[in-house]
């Protein structure tokens, strides 16, 4: 299937803006851009009904986090721990706030934003260890929060997927806490490897694999090993007794075929997955919502898939 026009165009007219590259600026400057960026193109004015902020205890400190409750909301509510993108180096709570009021305002459920630690001031294991500790922290302090224990899921986009995609492979090890569901949206599930998609989409496609290069080198340590688990949730070798999973993917995107791996990996052990694959699109495309309408559809796809499952849990 052809890129689609939408999205062609757009990738047209930022190609011809003179700007240095992502991997060619300090990671305050890049952080400052990808923010902007996601505010120019991403969700607006979406409404809900109460934002809290409140701070969670940490491994290495104090991990900001941002509490959106829908409009309407009553009693104890299902929720969703969201991670977001930006590999590991940029994003944060302020990138991610359209996304999150988006999920909440049409799934329904609360969404609680994690501002886990970035790289390179926090390298590995930093990001992987505060999205651990705050989604116990959450299902503990559920009812304080306005939650329901027994309805969790946990989420995230790319990078955020990921962290995602560990933490419910770390929460079953540990036992205790029974995560509802995981939606994962244009995961990154192995840092090295070579997959098709990586080959061929690997630049003019919104995310380029020199950006995925530069920020994997900033996030990992040079004694860090890329089949860990924590590290490539794709190489964990039991996939049995996770959560059911939505796993949103994009024909044009680098990691297209490694999202798919790991949906393929969950089914194979007897998880329940649906593979959203949008064949035209690019990654996380879903930021793209003022100029492609398709994005804001997706969104509310996933949103009310999420939705479904809080429901049964």
């Amino acid at each position: 299937m052809p890129l689609d026009p939408q999205v062609k165009a757009f990738l047209d007219r930022a190609a011809e803006i003179a700007r240095p590259r992502p991997w060619e600026l300090p990671p305050l400057l890049a952080r400052q851009s990808y923010t902007g960026m996601l505010q120019m193109t991403g969700p607006k004015d979406v409404p809900v009904g109460r934002i809290e902020n409140v701070t969670i205890p940490g491994p290495g400190g104090d991990i900001r986090a941002r509490v959106y409750s829908p409009v309407a909301a009553s009693g104890p509510m299902p929720g969703l721990v969201f991670f977001h993108g930006g590999g590991f180096v940029v994003g944060g709570l302020d990138s991610h706030d359209g996304l999150c009021r988006q999920l909440a305002a049409e799934g329904g459920f609360s969404v609680i934003a994690v501002d886990y630690r970035l790289a390179p001031e926090h390298v590995y294991p930093a990001a992987v260890d505060d999205a651990l500790a705050a989604t116990l922290w959450i299902e503990q302090e559920a009812a304080a929060l306005g939650l329901d224990a027994g309805k969790l899921a946990v989420g995230g986009d790319s990078a955020g997927a990921l962290l995602a995609a560990v933490v419910t492979q770390k929460v079953r090890e540990k036992g205790g806490l029974k995560l509802a569901y995981q939606l994962l949206l244009f995961p990154n599930t192995q840092i090295g490897g070579e997959t098709r998609s990586l080959k061929e989409f690997a630049s003019g496609y919104f995310m380029e694999r020199r950006l995925m290069e530069h920020f994997h080198a900033l996030y990992l340590p040079p004694d860090a090993s890329r089949d860990d688990p924590a590290v490539s949730p794709l190489r964990a070798e039991d996939f049995s007794g996770l959560p059911p999973a939505y796993v949103m993917l994009a024909g044009y995107d680098p990691l297209h075929d490694e999202g798919l791996a790991y949906a393929e990996k969950l089914r194979a052990a007897g998880v329940a997955v649906t593979v959203a694959d949008y064949p035209g699109l690019v990654h996380c495309f879903i930021y793209l919502q003022t100029v492609l309408p398709e994005a804001h559809a997706a969104m509310t796809a996933a949103a009310c898939a999420v939705r479904a499952a809080l429901d049964a849990a």
